[in-house]
């Protein structure tokens, strides 16, 4: 009796965890964010995202625009984080052949943008930070766009991105935590990795509450925030300390299993929230104008849409040439500069680092190079929409894979 009143919920969760669902949710919630932002009633979406909410302990008397960016996208950074530990694993990523190459992809992603930004900036005051803004590729937005326009793609596109996206947010916040941090609280630090060095243990114990492991995470959370580190880095180190492969008598691993009941609370919550709060940026006609002119918001551009795509599909070619890494199964090299056009997507964490590197320069020169940050990252999306359209067509009219070649690269039949 008691499984058909769970069939439901058990149904709907199904549904969340389809990557279209949770794409079209995060896009709908920035695009109203954006509009929002852009009328008259800006003012009440301003008052709306730095509303104070949580205990003045432990410096959490955070607005509701910190707990998204912090809190909420830990939440979804642990969901990735379980996926690409799975796949270093057991799946598409397993072997250092395949692992390299979304790494390396991602190095290139960070690498080039940033001498593409200065050398159109040059020494311009606020470059001295600000080259570190088209650095960054927002994970959720880009995966959003890809389940919605690249649903046709075979699923190690997915992967690819997850796998760059994270080593590429990784080293945004390092880069974060190296320019722009304050004082490092080396004691918080050191219990947060304490607090991690129980988890793995447990882990190897096979305990598996929750009672314990969920104040194990939530204190992870609070020692990363106070040691001055971007709180997503918790969620990633988490993930990436739990166990995947399941024990004999296991139907499932514990970083499936979390994976799976995780993964609805991340799409339907977690990311359409924080795109909400992190998606309002307005566009006024000084801010538009100022951008025009202004050549640190041009770098920014030139990083985002030349820098990005140029890096990560370079990097890419360049380690299948030259190393014994192979390209994602069943993916073309049309595919990958596809994907690689969506690490133009910089959005919230190249906002972040723009409010950061710029706010010494004056708040014309921030709006001005946040202007910049989301026109690039909507015309990379676009862009990558439309060719991920296209390849999507292309692999739905034929499905065929041609016969694995000595390098083990499966290709598609159009580029074989």
């Amino acid at each position: 009796m008691t499984a058909p009143a769970r069939a439901p919920v058990a149904e709907f969760a199904r549904f969340l965890r389809t990557e279209t669902v949770g794409g079209f949710f995060l896009l709908a919630a920035a695009g109203v964010a954006l509009v929002w932002a852009n009328t008259p009633l800006r003012a009440g979406y301003e008052a709306l995202r730095e509303v104070t909410v949580g205990p003045s302990a432990l410096h959490l008397n955070l607005t509701l625009q910190q707990w998204a960016t912090d809190g909420l996208l830990a939440v979804f950074f642990f969901v990735a984080g379980l996926e690409l530990k799975r796949e270093l694993v057991i799946g598409e990523l397993a072997g250092a052949r395949r692992a390299v190459l979304p790494v390396a992809a991602a190095v290139g992603g960070m690498a080039v943008p940033v001498l593409v930004a200065l050398l159109v900036g040059g020494d311009l005051p606020g470059m001295e930070a600000a080259w570190s803004i088209p650095a960054a590729t927002d994970i959720a937005f880009a995966l959003a766009v890809l389940a919605v326009a690249g649903a046709g793609l075979p699923s190690s596109a997915r992967v690819f991105l997850l796998s760059l996206a994270v080593v590429d947010d990784l080293g945004a916040v390092l880069l974060i935590a190296v320019l722009f941090a304050g004082n490092l609280h080396v004691l918080a630090l050191l219990a947060a990795a304490l607090l991690c060095g129980v988890y793995w243990v447990l882990q190897r114990k096979r305990v598996t509450s929750p009672l314990v492991y969920v104040p194990i995470a939530v204190g992870t959370w609070v020692a990363v925030h106070e040691a001055g580190i971007h709180a997503t880095v918790a969620g990633v180190a988490l993930a990436l300390l739990t166990r995947v492969r399941p024990d004999p008598g296991e139907q499932e691993g514990p970083a499936l299993r979390l994976e799976h009941r995780l993964q609805p609370w991340s799409a339907a919550l977690c990311a359409p929230l924080f795109a909400f709060v992190a998606a309002g940026v307005p566009l006024g006609l000084p801010a538009l104008q100022t951008m025009i002119t202004d050549r640190v918001a041009l770098a920014v551009i030139a990083g985002l849409l030349v820098g990005k795509v140029v890096g990560i599909f370079g990097a890419a070619s360049l380690v299948v040439w030259l190393t014994p890494a192979v390209r994602p199964r069943g993916l073309g090299w049309r595919d990958l500069a596809a994907v690689s056009m969506l690490g133009g997507v910089g959005f919230t964490v190249s906002l972040l680092i723009t409010e950061l590197s710029l706010a010494s320069v004056g708040p014309r020169a921030v709006e001005s190079a946040k202007a910049a940050v989301l026109l690039s990252s909507i015309a990379a999306a676009v862009l990558a929409a439309a060719l991920l359209v296209r390849r999507s067509r292309i692999h739905g009219r034929s499905r065929a894979v041609a016969p694995d070649d000595d390098s083990g690269v499966e290709t598609t039949p159009s580029e074989s």
